[in-house]
């Protein structure tokens, strides 16, 4: 089987090559907002707008002429990445399959500022080196063994600091998972996660936890003059918190996510619209929202559990294991009774204590909705349908509790 794996380091350049960096990420962002920007007036006057192979066309000519010939200074590929990646984000913005249509965004300096090198033959790797088009050889921290063919490299900036991600093609035998265990997942707010076993994974609120520093910092922007020296200063402040925020997350959700696909062949979760959950509240002039505040914290700790990403993590490390992550609906978990199959909104007394209004069974209302969550997968492999919203249904209808003569 053919996997592509990412590595990841930071690298360490000398002062001539970060400001080539620093160069080829703005020339890069320059052309990306320039042809953004004639595709949005296209539109606006109901025009079709340029794809890849024309503005492929422009570029060119623009790095021959006097006013942009400073793009000569980016390799060439770059360029053209770029304008394929912008391509790629105006045909998803028009795909009608798409759940979440976007028209591609403007990118400012100091966010998101990335390029690659998509032609494997321009790149060589010497142990603790790495040597791209117009940069020569970059040290970088090597922290793991790099397996595989180099197929791209990506340069990108966070927090500060240039990190390079070599992507890598791998040919591995047809994993067999060496355990044959289902388990069942509920993500949670209180506890990041209760399993079907009874075990429980305690959330870390590493947002929550930074929360006030990172207040106390954006406070102490305010009150500098912007742009200064000592604004830029506590900006470098602001995005290292920031990237400490990310680094902590990032790093509880692989260790969680790769200690429980080890563990277990099927992993069961709830597919939750996690952009819905978190919408904002406020509402319009007119129709003002309510409980805004509230609803506002509420988002807030939502997106801090990283259950997205979590998920994503989940499916690819099953993959590789030969594993399977399975997504059922998440209606009614919370309140059916996994003993008796029982419907009801008071089931669920509290946040926590569950208590059956049918069959008088008390349990952990995390660890009860996990189980149905599990059952539900059963469900998903033996009849292809969710036996939870079907069951709800039935019992809408007045045919759940019938028993055959």
């Amino acid at each position: 089987m053919l996997i592509r794996k990412a590595y990841k380091f930071r690298l360490k350049p000398n002062a001539v090559q970060q400001q080539h960096l620093y160069t080829i990420a703005g020339h890069c962002r320059f052309l990306w907002n320039k042809v953004l920007h004639m595709n949005l007036t296209r539109l606006d006057k109901k025009q079709s707008i340029f794809w890849y192979q024309e503005a492929d066309f422009w570029s060119k000519r623009w790095k021959a002429s006097e006013e942009y010939g400073f793009l000569k200074e980016v390799p060439a590929h770059c360029i053209q990445q770029k304008l394929k990646d912008l391509d790629k984000a105006f045909r998803d913005a028009f795909d009608k399959t798409q759940p979440f249509k976007r028209l591609p965004r403007y990118k400012k300096r100091g966010m998101g500022d990335s390029f690659r090198f998509p032609e494997p033959k321009q790149i060589q790797l010497d142990n603790r080196r790495i040597k791209l088009p117009k940069l020569g050889w970059i040290c970088f921290y090597k922290s793991q063994a790099i397996k595989g063919s180099i197929k791209n490299v990506t340069v990108s900036r966070r927090s500060g600091q240039w990190y390079i991600s070599i992507q890598v093609e791998q040919e591995i035998p047809t994993p067999i998972h060496p355990e044959q265990s289902m388990i069942g997942v509920d993500m949670g707010i209180a506890k990041f996660a209760a399993y079907s076993d009874g075990r429980f994974k305690e959330s870390i609120h590493v947002y929550r936890t930074w929360e006030q520093r990172l207040a106390r910092a954006q406070r102490h922007l305010a009150r500098k003059k912007k742009f200064s020296e000592n604004w830029k200063k506590q900006q470098r402040a602001i995005q290292k918190l920031h990237g400490k925020i990310a680094n902590v997350r990032r790093d509880f959700l692989h260790k969680t996510s790769t200690q429980l696909s080890k563990s277990h062949a099927m992993i069961v979760v709830e597919d939750l619209k996690i952009s819905k959950m978190s919408r904002s509240a406020k509402g319009s002039l007119e129709q003002p929202g309510r409980q805004v505040k509230a609803k506002s914290g509420l988002n807030k700790s939502i997106l801090d559990q990283g259950w997205g990403e979590f998920c994503r993590q989940l499916e690819y490390k099953l993959c590789w294991l030969g594993g399977m992550l399975l997504k059922v609906k998440p209606q009614y978990t919370s309140q059916m009774c996994s003993v008796c199959g029982f419907v009801d909104a008071c089931n669920r007394i509290t946040r926590d204590n569950f208590v059956c209004q049918s069959c008088g069974f008390q349990a952990d209302a995390d660890s009860n909705a996990a189980r149905n969550i599990l059952a539900a997968g059963h469900a998903v492999l033996a009849c292809g349908e969710d036996a939870l919203a079907t069951s709800k249904k039935q019992e809408l209808l007045g045919i759940g509790n019938l028993v055959p003569a």
